[in-house]
């Protein structure tokens, strides 16, 4: 992945996640919403946890063929999983967002739906399968050659 889309990617995730912390902590005060409520700071995270997701699904295509992951059949089936629940958690997302205020349980509510939580299990999923790792950059023959760690003689 370039910079610039492992740089994007990384800023949707954590404004997705990010803002699921903000409705934790939310969901936790017991507010029944309206003025001097947090609700805007809530509304504000909804709207970005919104826009984070929008597109994301053909983002993360782009950003498998840019790699030239393989088999792109496995990918692409992903893909379509993860868009529809995008799709899902922002019809929730919108839904809360068009309320005049919205109170601690429409949060815990939001929380606890089924469709919030499936597009965060795919992130994670799908962040640590994208995930540059630390190994990728030795050569298979130094790799090969690692042995393990000496054995511990301090017990």
């Amino acid at each position: 992945m370039t910079d610039s889309s492992t740089s994007a990617l990384r800023a949707r995730i954590n404004a997705i996640e990010g803002s699921y912390e903000l409705f934790l902590g939310y969901a936790a005060k017991g507010s029944r919403g309206g003025p001097g409520s947090g609700d805007g700071s809530v509304r504000t995270a909804i709207e970005q946890m919104d826009r984070s997701l929008e597109g994301l699904g053909e983002f993360l295509a782009a950003t498998v063929r840019e790699r030239g992951l393989e088999p792109l059949a496995a990918y692409d089936g992903f893909i379509t999983v993860l868009s529809q629940d995008a799709l899902q958690s922002r019809a929730a997302l919108q839904l809360v967002a068009a309320q005049e205020t919205i109170s601690s349980a429409v949060i815990d509510n939001l929380n606890g739906s089924i469709h919030l939580r499936a597009i965060l299990t795919d992130l994670f999923l799908i962040d640590e399968i994208l995930r540059p790792r630390a190994s990728e950059g030795i050569p298979a023959a130094a790799l090969a050659n690692e042995k393990p760690p000496p054995p511990d003689k301090t017990s």
